[in-house]
């Protein structure tokens, strides 16, 4: 199992995970070795624009919903410089990053899952 399984075993369990992603895709959103909170995420209320923790072709990114398709329960996964890496279903969002550096993300925590 690897660290990206590791973490959305955690986030389908109910659990806040903070790490810190590398890599510049999400620049200037979130930088690469930054700290970000991520929570268990209600996928139907994700809007465009959120930063959500999916799996995408196997593929499992910290990126931006950039469109979504209530009526087929799925959302489309991007970075934050226009590469689209695919649509998503709501199965396969685990998490939604509440906030970044510290730094609170407007809204994002009314989306997350209820756990209990």
């Amino acid at each position: 199992m690897g660290a990206w399984d590791a973490v959305t075993d955690r986030l389908s369990g109910g659990a806040t995970v903070t790490f810190r992603p590398s890599g510049n895709s999400m620049v200037p959103l979130i930088r690469s070795r930054q700290q970000v909170v991520v929570v268990p995420v209600d996928p139907s209320k994700v809007e465009v624009g959120d930063i959500v923790l999916a799996r995408v072709s196997g593929t499992v990114y910290l990126h931006l919903v950039s469109s979504v398709d209530r009526a087929r329960k799925r959302v489309q996964i991007s970075n934050n410089h226009g590469r689209v890496n695919g649509w998503t279903s709501h199965a396969r969002v685990f998490g939604i990053c509440v906030a970044v550096d510290g730094v609170t993300r407007p809204g994002a925590a009314d989306k997350a899952r209820a756990t209990g």
